[in-house]
């Protein structure tokens, strides 16, 4: 009985660890996987937090597709819904698609269960690019900017995917 007490405290543990908690949380992880905390990261991370939440999934039970539109500067937002899904390339559950996102569209990203399911398709506008311009332009502090992001709305649309 000790010995299972044990084991469910550790994975407790490791599971708490893979998820940020705080605004400083999520900044100082965006930072250390992209090398910076800009707007876009933090709008990432409320996409893969959302798709977690509709889906109902833990942290790498989600698959990712990532379509990038090389109009918009980066694809930063695929940063931040990687560690907030714990969706990774190495782990080929998230991927980069090699076709490209619509023109009015900066990403396009379909979420779906790993084992299977309906998933989501979130679109991030090419109008949420100003918006997200002027914060980083405004605000300096990475936790601001996370707080500011997290706060706007109309940032993406979802839809059930195909």
């Amino acid at each position: 009985m000790r010995r299972l007490l044990v084991l469910l405290a550790v994975i407790h543990l490791s599971l708490s660890q893979v998820r940020a908690e705080t605004a400083q949380d999520w900044a100082t992880l965006g930072a250390r996987v992209h090398g910076g905390y800009g707007a876009f990261i933090p709008l990432g991370v409320k996409i893969g937090l959302d798709a977690r939440e509709k889906l109902k999934a833990g942290p790498r039970e989600l698959s990712v597709l990532y379509f990038d539109n090389p109009k918009a500067p980066c694809a930063c937002f695929a940063d931040g819904i990687a560690i907030a899904t714990v969706a990774s390339p190495g782990q080929r559950s998230l991927v980069m698609a090699s076709e490209q996102a619509p023109d009015m569209a900066a990403a396009v990203i379909v979420i779906r269960p790993r084992k299977g399911g309906p998933g989501l398709k979130y679109t991030i506008p090419m109008a949420s690019l100003p918006r997200l311009a002027e914060i980083n332009k405004r605000v300096q502090d990475p936790v601001v900017r996370h707080d500011a992001v997290m706060k706007m709305d109309g940032l993406f649309a979802v839809t059930a995917a195909d």
